[in-house]
Order: C-alpha cells, then structure tokens, then sequence
C-alpha cells in the first residue's frame, strides 16, 4: 500500500496511503511527491490545516471516497473542482467548504497520529500561522 511521511520541523507524521478506495488520488499523489510546501490553517472547515497546491499541474480526477466530513486524520485531496486545489489534514471537527460552499475532497491517506498531537499542531497554525512542511513518500 504505502505510507507518506508529512514533515513539519522536527515533527514527522505518518499516513497510510488507500490505494483500494482512491486509486487515481493516489497516483497524482504519488506523481508529485515530494513537495515542500506550506501549512496553514483553515479559514472556513472548523479544526484543520491544509496545504495549498494550486500551482500543480493535477490530472482530471473523479470523485472518490470523498467527504464533505472528514475524520482527524482523513488527508483530502481537493483537485480544484469549485475552488483551490489542496490537501486538507483535518485535525479536529471538521466541516470541509470554502466560500463557494461545501467541498468534498477525495479521503485518499490517514494520518497514525493521535488527537492531541494533531490539534496541537492545528493550535500551532493557529497561532504561529503557516508552517513549512514536506510531504514525502516513506522510505
């Protein structure tokens, strides 16, 4: 199946690839990888962060596995269908939209890390506001 590595200073989050349930999300995702990038907190979803990758030139993909209501944990793939593309790393409630409304991105990997790890680090963006990451395939 696979894993991803999201690495936010010397924080190192694992995630299990779904190759079963999104297999054209993993793909593009795969495709890019590695990227080094920003994490920032969400405007508009409740408690999550997201990287923005608007400038990478994804494949049409489908809907799959997708949700408008993530767990903390569930990574989104967000091809741009009414907004930005992005990943989104819920970290807490989660409602996924933007001002175009409701979003539902493609739950295509989830993050091993425990609640408190993850809304400290959505507390970080919060507060700190964006932080480099680098979402890399794991050896």
């Amino acid at each position: 199946m696979g894993e991803l590595e999201l690495v936010v200073d010397d924080t190192v989050l694992t995630a299990e690839l779904l190759p079963e349930r999104a297999p054209e999300s993993v793909a593009a995702v795969r495709a890019f990888l590695p990227l080094d990038s920003e994490l920032m907190h969400v405007r508009w979803s409740g408690h999550a962060t997201w990287v923005n990758i608007d400038d990478l030139d994804l494949p049409e993909l489908p809907r799959e596995n997708h949700t408008v209501y993530p767990s903390y944990g569930d990574l989104l793939l967000y091809p741009g269908y009414k907004n930005e593309q992005e990943i989104l790393v819920p970290c807490g409630p989660t409602c996924f939209k933007s001002p175009a409304g409701e979003l539902a991105g493609n739950h295509f990997a989830t993050l091993s890390a425990d609640r408190d790890r993850l809304a400290a680090l959505e507390e970080r963006t919060l507060r700190d506001g964006a932080l480099d990451i680098t979402i890399r395939l794991a050896d």
